[in-house]
C-alpha cells in the first residue's frame, strides 16, 4: 500500500506545482496587461460660443487609454478634445509624461496619442486587438474612473451590438452594449477579452430606467480609424449620400413596384453632389449593399441572427472605395457600383459640433454675427433641447443646398450709437444682405465688407429688417472693440491668412 501511495503523492505534488506555476504566470500576465492601461490628464479650454473671441475657463479632465503598437496610446476623442495640455501616467507609477495628439477621429470618438519621452513605453507591452465576442460572453473594462487614482476593473456581459448615436459628435455608428456602467474617467479604457482589446469604453446610458449599461466602440470601428490614421490624413467614414426610409408598409411596397417577397429601403432623397447621385434617385428601392440583403426595416444581417443598420456595410469602406449596390427602379432590378467620397461637414443647415478649432465670427456696427452650429446651440447647457431658441432647433431639420449651405445669426448687439434701436436684438437668423441671399458665412462676411451704399440692410425670412449706417459702423468700430475688450473684429482666417489680411489692410481694402 505504501508503494502505491508514494507515486500518488508525487503526482499530486507535481499537479499542485503545475497549477501554482500557471497561477503565477497568469498573475504576471495580468500585471503586465495592467501596465499597458494608461491614465490620461487633460487641461481643456473650450471656446465660448456666446463670446466667440474668448475661451471658457480651463477644466481639468481625466480619462483612460491603452498602449498599442507603434508606441501609441488609444483613447476616446472626447477625453482630449480642445485639450491644451495632456499628460499620461502608467499604472503603479507616480510620474506623469507629456503627451500629444497624433490623430483624432471625432466621428468615431477615438484618438491616438504619442509621448514626447519614448522611454515611457519601456516597461509596457502593446496590447493586441481581438474579434468582437459573441452575445452573452463576458468582457472586462479597464480604466481610471474619477474619484481615485488606482486602476478599476469591472466585468460585464456583451448584451447587444447595433448602430447607436455616439454622444461626442452625434455620429451614427456601430456600438457594443455591456451591462456594466462606464463612469467618467473610464472613457477611453480598453474592453478586454482573452487578453486582447475588443473595444474602447465610450459612454453610459443615461435613459430613464436604464441602469448599469455602458457602450463601447467595437473592433470594426477601431480598425477603420487605425487604417485611416496610417497616412496621418483624416478622411473619416465615407458618405453614400442617400436618405432612405423603411418599407414596411404593404401599400408603399406595392407602389414602389416590389413583389411581396422583396424587401429593401426606399430612397427618399439623393444629394446632388453626393456619390449616390451618379446611380440612385428618389423613388428607387435599395435592395442590397456590398452583398448584404436589406430588410424592410433598413437592417442587414451582419452576423448570424444579429442585425444592424445597412450603413454598417458602408462604414467598412474608405473614401475612394467602390461599393456594389443592387436597387429596384420601376420594378426593374439594377446592379451598379458607387465610388464613395468623403462626408461633408454637414448636410443640415445647422453645422455639426466641431472640436479643436476656434469659432468663426464677424462684427459690424457692434453687431456680432456667427454661423449657426451645434456648438452654439449646446451653449444652452445639457437641456439645450428645450432651452435653445426654437428657430435654432427647427433649423436642425432643414437640409442644406447649393444656394443655402449654412445659416447666419446676429447673435447679439454690443450697444453703441450706431446700433441704437437694436440693443435688445439677439439670436436673429438673417436671410439676406442688401437684398442678396446668404449662401454661407464667408459669403455673408464678404457681402458686408464690400457694401458701398449709405446703409447696410439685413432681412430675415419674415421680412423684418435691421439697417446700419455704413460710414458710422466703420468709424465707430475701433471704439466698440476697445470698449468691450474684443481683440479682433472677426475671427482669424475668415478672409484668408493673416499675411493676406495685412496686405489687404495696407492697400486699404479692409478696414
Amino acid at each position: 500500500m505504501k508503494h502505491l501511495l508514494k507515486p500518488c503523492l508525487l503526482k499530486l505534488g507535481l499537479l499542485i506545482l503545475c497549477c501554482t506555476q500557471l497561477a503565477h504566470a497568469d498573475s504576471r500576465e495580468h500585471e503586465q496587461l495592467k501596465r499597458s492601461i494608461i491614465k490620461i490628464y487633460t487641461t481643456a479650454a473650450a471656446p465660448d460660443y456666446f463670446n466667440p473671441w474668448a475661451l471658457l475657463n480651463a477644466q481639468q479632465l481625466s480619462g483612460s487609454g491603452a498602449v498599442i503598437k507603434g508606441k501609441q496610446i488609444l483613447t476616446n476623442a472626447h477625453v482630449i478634445a480642445d485639450g491644451s495640455f495632456i499628460q499620461v501616467q502608467r499604472h503603479g507609477d507616480a510620474q506623469k509624461f507629456r503627451a500629444r495628439v497624433k490623430f483624432v477621429s471625432h466621428d468615431a470618438d477615438l484618438a491616438l496619442l504619442s509621448v514626447d519621452d519614448e522611454t515611457f513605453f519601456d516597461d509596457t507591452r502593446p496590447l493586441a486587438f481581438g474579434t468582437l465576442p459573441e452575445l452573452q460572453e463576458e468582457v472586462t473594462v479597464y480604466g481610471y474612473p474619477i474619484g481615485g487614482k488606482s486602476l478599476s476593473i469591472t466585468r460585464g456581459v456583451l448584451s447587444r451590438v447595433e448602430h447607436q448615436y455616439y454622444a461626442h459628435a452625434e455620429s451614427y455608428l456601430m456600438a457594443g452594449q455591456i451591462d456594466a456602467a462606464i463612469n467618467p474617467g473610464n472613457s477611453g479604457g480598453p474592453v478586454i477579452s482573452n487578453g486582447k482589446i475588443v473595444g474602447v469604453a465610450m459612454q453610459t446610458n443615461n435613459s430613464n430606467g436604464a441602469e448599469n449599461l455602458g457602450y463601447f466602440v467595437p473592433p470594426s470601428v477601431v480598425e477603420h480609424v487605425l487604417e485611416d490614421a496610417e497616412d496621418g490624413v483624416h478622411q473619416g467614414f465615407p458618405e453614400l449620400g442617400a436618405v432612405t426610409q423603411s418599407l414596411e408598409s404593404p401599400s408603399m411596397k406595392a407602389a414602389a413596384g416590389l413583389a411581396k417577397d422583396q424587401e429593401g429601403a426606399l430612397v427618399v432623397r439623393v444629394f446632388e453632389d453626393a456619390p449616390a447621385a451618379q446611380v440612385l434617385k428618389a423613388g428607387d428601392v435599395l435592395l442590397q449593399v456590398d452583398g448584404f440583403d436589406i430588410a424592410a426595416d433598413r437592417t442587414i444581417e451582419w452576423r448570424e441572427n444579429q442585425r444592424t443598420n445597412y450603413h454598417y456595410a458602408v462604414d467598412h469602406h474608405h473614401v475612394g472605395d467602390e461599393l456594389p449596390v443592387r436597387f429596384s427602379r420601376d420594378g426593374k432590378i439594377h446592379n451598379a457600383k458607387i465610388t464613395l467620397a468623403a462626408t461633408p461637414p454637414s448636410r443640415s443647415l445647422v453645422q455639426g459640433e466641431k472640436f479643436d478649432q476656434r469659432p468663426r465670427y464677424y462684427i459690424y456696427g457692434g453687431v456680432v454675427f456667427v454661423p449657426l452650429n451645434m456648438n452654439l446651440i449646446k451653449r444652452w447647457g445639457n437641456n439645450w433641447h428645450s432651452k435653445a431658441p426654437i428657430e435654432y432647433l427647427y433649423a436642425r431639420n432643414q437640409w442644406s443646398n447649393p444656394e443655402q449651405q449654412e445659416l447666419v445669426v446676429a447673435l447679439k448687439v454690443l450697444p453703441a450709437p450706431v446700433n441704437l434701436g437694436y440693443h435688445d436684438w439677439k439670436n436673429w437668423i438673417i436671410e439676406s444682405v442688401n437684398g442678396e441671399q446668404i449662401r454661407d458665412f464667408l459669403q455673408f462676411a464678404q457681402l458686408m465688407e464690400s457694401s458701398e451704399g449709405e446703409f447696410v440692410e439685413l432681412r430675415d425670412s419674415s421680412g423684418y429688417r435691421m439697417v446700419l449706417d455704413t460710414a458710422a459702423s466703420r468709424e465707430q468700430q475701433p471704439l466698440i472693440l476697445q470698449t468691450y475688450q474684443i481683440p479682433e473684429r472677426h475671427s482669424q482666417g475668415l478672409f484668408g491668412t493673416l499675411a493676406e489680411r495685412e496686405t489687404a489692410e495696407a492697400l486699404g481694402q479692409v478696414q
